[in-house]
């Protein structure tokens, strides 16, 4: 069932043959999962901590993602890889890092990171579905910290189609993953201010839905954007970069972002004063609104 008992039960009830275990090496699952894919299955791997994707780079990097534009567009690689990332749990720093910015930027990736149950089977559904491989992240934090009905009944919700969580009109929260319900809880506070937070749930970070982000961003003239991962190179600045193209004489403020330090994430408790919170992402949007 994995270290947080995701998959418990589907052995049982489907069969050794379609859920196995695997010896704990990455780039061999990786490359089980290439040779699955060209056989016409369509496998869905699960790196046990996200933090040890770089054993299995090459197979994601230099084969599935590449597999479709290799071979003419006569090989697709339905591959959907499901890891547990992101801090909260108080895990050795290497288990925690957030390294979506990283697969992000692979040509021939989708990246996908829901921030509830309900986006979960949804996004998951329509992951494995998808003919293209997909990097399906589930924060460790959001596994037990939280519980929402889920519809028996199957559904699909369309990758790179964000989602708007709150409506506002003074300033736009754009945010992924466990960064989504600190956006919430910020734009609570700042409601008890008179400050009208618009909440944006990325839900996938690769392709980004530039749409929902500018149209919010022309309404409400301002934006913080959230990630959970380090400041460098990251998400959010790839966010922010789309807003000053396509938005920039809409605004009054510059775009802030609300990261973790640059720095290797903080070990166990520690990583409760590393981690980006609600406060800071109230103090950012009060920048924005006093600027």
């Amino acid at each position: 069932g994995g270290v947080f008992r995701a998959t418990e039960g589907l052995q049982a009830e489907f069969g050794e043959e379609r859920v196995f275990d695997t010896p704990l090496a990455e780039s061999g699952i990786g490359g089980l999962a290439i040779g699955l894919a060209t056989q016409g299955y369509r496998p869905v791997p699960e790196i046990q901590f996200f933090g040890f994707v770089y054993e299995v780079m090459d197979s994601i990097s230099g084969q599935m993602a590449r597999y479709r534009y290799r071979s003419g567009n006569t090989v697709s690689m339905p591959i959907t890889i499901r890891s547990p990332f992101g801090g909260g749990v108080a895990t050795p720093e290497l288990h925690a890092d957030s390294l979506e910015g990283l697969m992000a930027q692979q040509p021939g990736l989708k990246v996908v990171i829901p921030s509830n149950p309900y986006d979960a089977k949804g996004l998951l559904i329509s992951a494995i579905r998808d003919n293209d491989p997909v990097i399906f992240l589930e924060h460790m934090k959001l596994y037990r910290s939280f519980r929402e009905e889920v519809p028996e009944g199957e559904y699909t919700i369309e990758l790179g189609k964000a989602k708007v969580k709150r409506e506002g009109t003074d300033i736009t929260l754009i945010a992924y993953g466990a960064m989504v319900q600190a956006s919430m809880k910020a734009a609570e506070e700042l409601e008890k201010e008179g400050i009208s937070a618009e909440v944006i749930d990325l839900r996938t970070v690769a392709p980004l839905d530039i749409e929902t982000i500018i149209e919010s961003v022309k309404k409400t003239n301002r934006a913080v954007v959230v990630q959970e991962a380090q400041r460098q190179a990251g998400i959010a600045s790839q966010v922010v970069a789309e807003i000053q193209e396509r938005a920039i004489l809409h605004l009054e403020a510059p775009v802030y972002r609300v990261a973790a330090p640059d720095t290797v994430f903080a070990f166990t408790q520690a990583e409760q004063v590393w981690l980006p919170n609600h406060n800071d992402i109230v103090e950012k949007a009060k920048a924005a609104i006093n600027y």
